[in-house]
């Protein structure tokens, strides 16, 4: 006799950024974290994140664990979409289509790691090694609680460049994230570490 499952069940919790959402499942959704800004990258490798971007109002799309964080544009309000959205969401993962196609964290780990390789020499490899390391271990956590992340982008002449994922991407208090917490600690584990910037996808 095959198992019953559990019916999913959804609710939605605010993020700092007030153009964003969380909608948390009771279900693992994706382990990993992918980022759609776009309806391209969408469409090649999401078919949740590619159906949520038919919705007008969808202006980007953050899948990671059990949660979705939608980021909406600016001139509509959450009231009358949160419910299209939730129902949307949970209709679409009880009906178990595809969520992220096979070997998506693969393809962008390898779009990163040519990137680094074009653009470090050998001494600042290590450095950029550790960066990673401790965003990674410390300031990724503390983010994805509130449907964000944050992803190390390059490292020049002391200037390190991240970018903003999630209800992180536009938010008025990542600002605040980024100086009082990232760049005060990379600056205090890394000496060479000057300043962290931000930058959109």
């Amino acid at each position: 006799m095959e198992a019953v499952k559990s019916p999913v069940m959804l609710y939605t919790e605010q993020t700092p950024n007030p153009e964003s959402l969380k909608f948390v499942t009771n279900r693992m959704i994706y382990e990993g974290t992918a980022d759609f800004d776009d309806k391209a990258l969408a469409q090649e490798w999401s078919g949740l994140a590619a159906s949520l971007f038919e919705l007008p109002f969808v202006k980007g799309v953050y899948i990671s664990n059990n949660f979705v964080t939608i980021t909406k544009t600016v001139d509509t309000e959450w009231r009358p979409i949160m419910i299209q959205l939730k129902e949307f969401i949970k209709d679409y993962l009880t009906a178990e289509k595809p969520i992220i196609a096979e070997g998506f964290s693969e393809a962008m780990e390898a779009k990163l790691e040519e990137k680094r390789k074009q653009m470090y020499a050998n001494g600042e490899e290590e450095i950029v090694k550790k960066i990673i390391e401790l965003i990674d271990n410390y300031v990724k956590p503390a983010v994805a609680r509130d449907g964000g992340n944050i992803e190390f982008k390059s490292f020049h002449d002391g200037v390190v460049t991240v970018i903003m994922q999630g209800s992180c991407s536009g938010c008025p208090s990542s600002t605040v994230t980024l100086k009082a917490g990232i760049e005060a600690m990379l600056k205090r584990m890394i000496p060479v570490v000057t300043e962290v910037v931000s930058e959109a996808q």
